[in-house]
């Protein structure tokens, strides 16, 4: 894998995909304790003054934070450390794991900025894994400004609406 390449690719468009990066299996096993959490359809959902300012309909959890330390096994993978450190430096550190998760035909995660955008130099670098494939069956979908990172503030709009240069991403298991 040539993670220098990646790297680069990661600090000009903000992101990188890489297919088939994590073991099938694994994403098994982990899908199943994502759904062990939440279930099908979770009956737990954001009361209505969240999603009114959010517009966001996600649920998070954090294993670790419960002793659930199953999710470990992503952020020791040596691929991922090598890359994480291509694009940070060697002395990067990780925090913690966040599942994200998200009910078929709700919402999903609005249009945001994780990261103060007046500095650059200043953000989180998000490691998005997917443990099922991600398409209209399913329900999801990333989207992603290529080089948002750069441009400071994006004009704020409708949180779901189409922004001219976005790119659609559906995933799979394994990305």
């Amino acid at each position: 894998m040539e993670f220098e390449i990646l790297a680069q690719q990661f600090w000009k468009n903000g992101f990188v995909v890489v297919e088939d990066f994590f073991q099938s299996d694994e994403m098994d096993r982990l899908c199943e304790l994502i759904f062990q959490e939440f279930g099908e359809s979770p009956n737990f959902m954001h009361d209505s003054e969240f999603l009114e300012k959010s517009k966001a309909d996600v649920i998070p959890w954090f294993p670790q934070r419960e002793g659930v330390s199953d999710f470990d096994s992503i952020g020791n993978q040596e691929n991922l450390q090598r890359l994480t450190a291509a694009i940070l430096g060697e002395r990067w550190r990780e925090q913690y794991s966040m599942v994200m998760f998200s009910n078929r035909n709700s919402n999903g995660q609005s249009w945001h900025q994780d990261c103060p955008p007046e500095d650059a130099s200043q953000f989180n670098l998000n490691r998005l894994v997917y443990p099922h494939d991600i398409d209209d069956r399913t329900g999801g979908r990333t989207v992603v400004m290529p080089g948002s990172h750069r441009r400071g503030v994006l004009p704020a709009g409708a949180p779901n609406e189409y922004l001219d240069g976005q790119l659609v991403l559906q995933l799979k298991k394994g990305t």
